[in-house]
C-alpha cells in the first residue's frame, strides 16, 4: 500500500496532459508606440482584427506602428437639464410659471425649501 501513495505529486495543481496533438493558432506580434516612448508588443491571431490604438500602461493612447491615427468618432453633445426643459416648454412659458410661483411664495402660500 505505501508504494501506491501519491504524496508530493501536487495532484490538481498540475496537468498530467501533454501538449501532443495541440495546434496553436498562427500568431503575429503587433507593436504599439506610446507618445511617452513606451513600446507595447502584443500577440494577435493572424485572423484577428488588430485595433489601431491601444491604451498604454501610462494611460496614453499608443498607436500601432506604421498605422495612421483613426479619426475620432462623432459624439453628441451632452444634454443638460436646461436642454431637456426647453424640449417641453418655451422660454415664455417658463417665465410665466416662474412669475406664478414667485407670487405664491411672496403671498405666503408656499414655504421656502432649503
Amino acid at each position: 500500500m505505501p508504494d501506491r501513495s501519491l504524496r508530493g505529486m501536487s495532484i490538481g495543481s498540475k496537468s498530467m496532459e501533454s501538449d501532443e496533438g495541440v495546434d496553436f493558432a498562427p500568431r503575429f506580434q503587433a507593436h504599439y508606440d506610446c507618445p511617452n516612448g513606451h513600446t507595447i508588443i502584443l500577440p494577435f491571431s493572424t485572423e484577428a482584427e488588430v485595433p489601431p490604438v491601444w491604451e498604454c500602461r501610462c494611460g496614453e493612447e499608443a498607436l500601432l506602428r506604421d498605422a495612421e491615427k483613426p479619426e475620432p468618432k462623432a459624439t453628441k453633445p451632452q444634454r443638460t437639464h436646461w436642454d431637456m426643459l426647453l424640449e417641453r416648454r418655451t422660454v415664455s412659458e417658463l417665465e410665466e410659471l416662474l412669475d406664478e410661483r414667485l407670487e405664491l411664495l411672496r403671498a405666503g402660500k408656499l414655504r421656502r425649501s432649503a
